[in-house]
């Protein structure tokens, strides 16, 4: 079965405790929902630096992706009816999704 990645970028952080809670909450929710097809359901990043092609390296992510899930999709039409029902689009976000290639070495 094919693989997609479902890339987070933005998003606005919550303005108070409980309004974090309620979205962690629909998100754990809508993880449950993808059930199995989540394969690597919840992947937040930080820290993030970019390097240079001259080696030099800088804080901060050139394109503001925040996390990634993989899932396990029949099409990206299924993958991306996933994506759309993410709470993360309710918080200002946006998602790529893109479809998986595995390589063999």
């Amino acid at each position: 079965m094919p693989k997609y990645v479902m890339t987070y970028l933005g998003g606005n952080p919550p303005a108070t405790p409980e309004e974090g809670q309620k979205h962690f909450a629909e998100y754990q929710a809508w993880l449950k929902g993808l059930g199995n097809k989540a394969i690597s359901p919840a992947n937040p990043l930080k820290g993030t630096m970019c390097v240079a092609p001259d080696g030099s390296t800088s804080e901060g992510s050139q394109t503001g992706m925040s996390g990634y899930t993989i899932l396990e999709a029949d099409s990206m039409d299924e993958a991306l009816q996933a994506a759309k029902a993410c709470p993360f689009l309710g918080i200002g976000g946006t998602m790529e999704v893109s479809e998986l290639i595995e390589m063999t070495f």
